[in-house]
C-alpha cells in the first residue's frame, strides 16, 4: 500500500531523513519512535501531503502520494485541532463540510442532515454522544482527543496518521485512548502510522515498530546526515534485550544532541 524508495528530506543544508526504503501493507499499525527532531513527524507530514520529499519516491498504491491532504488520509495531532467557537457536534460536521468541493465548507439541506446523522454516529463510536452540545473549552484533554479522532474518521480514511496524540494525557486517560484506537483500527480496517515518544507505547500499540535514528555522525557538521530507520521490527516478536538496546541507542543519541547544542 505504502512504499518509500530511497527517500531523503532536506531543509536547505540540513538533512533530516536519508535512505528510507520501506514497504507497508494495508491494515498494518506502524509506530514510529526516536529522539526529538529525528524526522518522525516529517515523515508523517509527507504521507499526509503537506511536506514534499527532496529525493527518492513515496508511493501510495504504486503512485506518488498526492501533494496535498485528502479524505483517504486522516490525521490527529497532539495539539487539539478543533474549532473553539463550535460545539462538539458542529466540529465533527465541519470535518465533513471541508471535505466537500468549495471554499466555505458549509452544508445545506439533505447534505447537512446526512452529515449530522453521521457525526452523531461517530461521536457514539468514540464515546462522546453525551457531549455533543458542549464546546471544546468544556472538555477534558482526553475528550478533546476523542473529538479529534472523530473528526479524522468521519471521512472514512484508509490511512490514519497520529502525531504523538496522547503525549499530553495522564496515564489513566492514555490507557483508555489506547483501547479506543486499537478498537477503531480493527473496526474500520485502517492502516495506522503513529508517532510516539514512548517506546513502551510503541511496542504495545503497533504491529510493527520503526526506530528513527542517525547511523552516520560528523561532530563538525551535525546537520550533514539525517536519520534512517535503524530498526524495523514486528511487535510481539521482540525480546527484552532488543528493547533495552533500542532504549540505550535513543538515550545516547539524545545526550549527544544535547551536548552539541550546549557547546554551540
Amino acid at each position: 500500500m505504502i512504499e518509500a524508495r530511497n527517500l531523503w528530506k532536506k531543509y536547505g543544508d540540513k538533512v533530516v531523513l536519508e535512505r528510507i526504503s520501506v514497504q507497508v501493507e494495508e491494515g498494518e499499525f506502524v509506530t514510529l519512535v526516536g529522539t526529538s527532531g529525528c524526522g518522525k513527524s516529517t515523515f508523517l507530514k509527507m504521507l499526509l501531503g503537506t511536506e514534499t520529499l527532496t529525493r527518492g519516491e513515496l508511493l501510495l498504491d504504486g503512485s506518488p502520494v498526492p501533494g496535498e491532504p485528502g479524505p483517504d488520509r486522516g490525521i490527529v495531532f497532539q495539539q487539539y485541532s478543533v474549532f473553539p467557537h463550535m460545539t462538539v457536534l458542529e466540529n465533527v460536521m465541519a470535518a465533513r463540510g471541508f471535505a466537500r468541493p468549495g471554499l466555505t465548507g458549509l452544508l445545506f439541506g439533505a447534505a447537512r442532515r446526512q452529515a449530522r446523522e453521521e457525526a452523531l454516529a461517530m461521536l457514539k463510536e468514540v464515546g462522546l454522544e453525551h457531549a455533543s452540545a458542549l464546546y471544546p473549552a468544556e472538555l477534558s484533554g482526553g475528550m478533546r482527543q476523542r473529538l479529534a479522532i472523530a473528526q479524522a474518521l468521519l471521512g472514512r480514511p484508509r490511512i490514519l496518521l497520529l502525531d504523538e496524540p496522547f503525549g499530553a494525557l495522564d496515564p489513566g486517560i492514555r490507557a483508555d485512548m489506547h483501547e479506543l484506537v486499537l478498537r477503531l483500527w480493527r473496526e474500520y480496517k485502517l492502516t495506522v502510522f503513529m508517532v510516539t515518544h514512548d517506546l513502551k507505547e510503541g511496542f504495545y500499540l503497533g504491529t510493527r515498530l520503526w526506530v528513527f535514528d542517525k547511523v552516520r555522525h560528523d561532530p563538525q557538521a551535525p546537520d550533514a546526515y539525517g536519520a534512517s530507520i535503524t530498526y524495523d521490527l514486528p511487535v510481539g516478536q521482540v525480546d527484552r534485550s532488543t528493547l533495552d538496546e533500542i532504549d540505550r541507542d535513543l538515550t545516547l543519541t539524545a545526550k549527544e544532541t544535547e551536548k552539541h547544542y550546549e557547546n554551540h
